[in-house]
């Protein structure tokens, strides 16, 4: 009769990319018992490469214990699971290697994948972080360290214990109010407010406006949406900082809420949207007429620029990680509102969840709208909200 064990894998990165670890168990699906661990730090990497080893190493323990066994793969990793299982695209150059590497490792039909909630897949997570806690003493994993199979673990890094804690909040948001919840005491994060500028002429008729275009001003609508967005941040009092894309949109908009706070408006070029080229002033359906193969492609890849040497989605996402890096050291404990556009926003909620750049075309961004994300001691962050439009009512 084929036997049946269980894969357990997980990985982290404590800055994403950052000092980052994985860790896998395989499990016998009767009883429980660990048949099987590995863990290792890997230096500086992502959260997405460390949760590939991971598998990696997970499949490799179990075919050293039966090369004939069927696996059933548990991960808490939405993009690993899909992208193992067939059901999303692998287009990272850092996944496609790791992902052929665990294809290698059995026969596709003797593979099965399951996504689990982080609460579920504590064992692997736990020697992911044992790996990282060696590596930060310049130390490798050793089996004969683990613990993580312990019923009642021994008290662990804060770092480690933060990275659950911000994890458990980006699965659900609503545990970041709920009392109790187990955070270690990091200090106040640095919490961007992410405002996307009021409308402009363009903005009800859908058209691509980036920063290679017009750079439209606000309009009549725009300028009651920044004196309403204006009055609603002046009521709640956190803010204590603004900073805006060079773009004159945002920059109105970021204007018209400092001088109700009282405070400065500060600028910041990595904030300006895309540049979309050939397709600026255009609406989606002309650009379907003129350039029907390259929106094809734009859509189908994040390293593809508009027509007209416009910038990729993937530059964009280097461009906003550098300042989004640059203003958590800058404004480390403080509120600050970021007053930028559709893709920057989108990006940044994007970084923050570990999802892929497909999301882009799957999240609403009203004009006007108020988005939030915090960012850790330890380099997690914590989505708080998205596309908030309910002051504008």
């Amino acid at each position: 009769m084929t036997r049946t064990l269980i894969v357990e894998a997980d990985g982290g990165s404590r800055g994403n990319p950052g000092p980052a670890g994985y860790g896998a168990v395989v499990l016998d699906p009767v009883t429980g018992e660990a048949l099987a661990e590995a863990a290792e730090y890997i230096g500086t990497a992502t959260n997405n490469v460390a949760e590939y080893k991971g598998l990696v190493a997970g499949l490799r323990a179990a075919h050293a214990l039966d090369p004939q066994a069927r696996i059933q793969v548990r991960m808490d990793s939405k993009l690993v699971v899909e992208q193992m299982s067939g059901r999303w695209q692998i287009k990272h150059p850092d996944m496609k290697p790791l992902a052929a590497e665990a294809r290698a490792v059995f026969p596709a039909g003797q593979v099965a994948y399951e996504w689990i909630p982080r609460s579920q897949n504590k064992h692997a997570d736990r020697l992911a972080n044992e790996a990282m806690d060696a590596g930060k003493i310049g130390k490798q994993w050793e089996p004969r360290d683990s613990r993580a199979a312990l019923a009642t673990a021994p008290a662990r890094s804060a770092a480690a214990q933060a990275a659950d804690a911000a994890a458990e909040v980006a699965e659900a948001s609503e545990a970041a109010a709920a009392p109790g919840w187990g955070a270690p005491d990091l200090g106040a994060p640095a919490t961007f407010v992410l405002l996307r500028h009021g409308e402009t002429a363009l903005t009800p008729e859908k058209r691509f406006s980036g920063s290679g275009g017009s750079d439209p001003e606000l309009s009549a609508a725009g300028r009651r949406q920044a004196e309403a967005t204006a009055a609603a941040l002046a009521a709640r009092g956190t803010i204590q900082a603004v900073v805006s894309s060079p773009l004159r949109r945002c920059r109105e908009t970021a204007e018209t809420v400092a001088a109700r706070l009282g405070l400065d408006v500060r600028i910041e070029e990595g904030l300006r949207e895309t540049d979309f080229g050939a397709w600026e002033g255009l609406t989606f359906a002309e650009v379907r007429e003129r350039f029907p193969d390259d929106l094809d492609a734009w859509l189908g890849s994040a390293k593809v620029a508009p027509t007209g040497g416009g910038e990729s989605f993937a530059s964009v996402a280097r461009r906003v990680a550098v300042a989004r890096d640059k203003l958590i050291a800058r404004y480390a404990g403080r509120t600050v509102l970021l007053v930028t556009h559709v893709t920057p926003v989108k990006t940044l909620v994007r970084l923050a969840l570990g999802a892929p750049p497909e999301s882009l075309f799957k999240m609403e961004l009203s004009a006007a709208s108020l988005s939030a994300v915090a960012y850790y001691a330890d380099g997690n962050a914590s989505v708080r909200l998205l596309n908030d439009t309910g002051h504008l009512r």
